[in-house]
């Protein structure tokens, strides 16, 4: 109950936050209807692998479901904020904030009034500064940050994986042997009903290959970003400061290293499930509102 408190708290003025999710729920409960009664009764799949395969497939949609509500609920990483107010009159006359050269990457964030540490980012919706932010996504009304990116790319993970599955029932329902033959067509039934099952097997090929699409994007432009270390923020401020010749030295990571920071360190099939295999609860970063010369 906290979790979703602090979720609403975040992100309660975002209408299309409040209604993406929604969709998301409406459209995987209508993909389940429309194959359960729809696809998986016609003709050309029974007696076939696709039905047994159901339940690998039903394992598939409760991981998404439990990587979606892990997403939303979650803690992006949002920066804390000081318990006592500082003083920041120097910047509002126009001075620039000048750092010590040990805390050259804090930066000051005008909208929370508080320091700003290395790689976070402030979000316009959330209102609040989220560490290594890589978006606020409507999805699952939250921004994707430092500790809730590994759900996200597992739900990413598992939607791609269903929205594959819905279109190959759908293609083996019209191409299989059975679904295209006379008899086959003549025992699924009345040619009313015949009409509603080709329509919902459009209907939720549509929606299969339009979502299998989009998640397969976002998808790969998540994998890209942990593997180069750049959020697509830092990848456009990176671009303006080269456009200028002042892009500092980034050291690279190894890859393996990079992915572990993401979804953990323990055993990799753990990093198919929307748990932590290897961070005890309660002992992960903890963020400091002030720079280390103040604390």
């Amino acid at each position: 109950m906290a979790a979703a408190a602090a979720a609403a708290g975040r992100c309660g003025r975002d209408p299309c936050g409040a209604l993406c999710p929604l969709l998301t729920y409406l459209g995987v409960g209508y993909a389940a209807y429309a194959v359960l009664a729809h696809v998986l009764p016609q003709p050309a799949l029974r007696g076939s692998p696709w039905c047994p395969f159901y339940a690998a497939a039903f394992i598939i949609v409760l991981l998404l479901l439990a990587c979606h509500a892990r997403a939303v609920l979650a803690d992006p990483g949002v920066v804390p904020l000081p318990n006592t107010a500082i003083d920041f009159s120097d910047l509002r006359r126009g001075a620039p904030w000048k750092p010590e050269r040990s805390q050259e990457d804090w930066a000051v964030c005008d909208r929370c009034e508080a320091y700003r540490p290395p790689r976070a980012h402030h979000c316009r919706i959330c209102h609040c500064c989220v560490h290594r932010m890589d978006h606020h996504c409507p999805w699952i009304n939250n921004c994707v940050g430092e500790l809730n990116q590994k759900y996200f790319i597992q739900l990413l993970f598992y939607a791609g994986l269903a929205s594959l599955y819905d279109v190959g029932l759908v293609l083996a329902a019209w191409l299989g042997p059975a679904g295209r033959s006379p008899a086959g067509m003549a025992a699924g039934g009345d040619v009313a009903n015949n009409r509603v099952q080709t329509a919902h097997c459009i209907v939720l090929l549509l929606e299969s290959l339009f979502f299998g699409t989009f998640v397969t994007v976002v998808f790969y432009d998540q994998v890209v970003s942990i593997i180069t270390d750049k959020t697509p923020l830092e990848q456009l401020r990176n671009r303006g400061l080269k456009d200028m010749n002042r892009e500092g030295p980034h050291p690279r990571k190894p890859k393996l290293v990079l992915l572990r920071e993401v979804f953990g360190r323990g055993f990799v099939l753990c990093w198919l499930f929307p748990w932590s295999c290897s961070t005890p609860p309660g002992t992960g970063p903890v963020y400091s509102p002030l720079p280390s010369r103040y604390v």
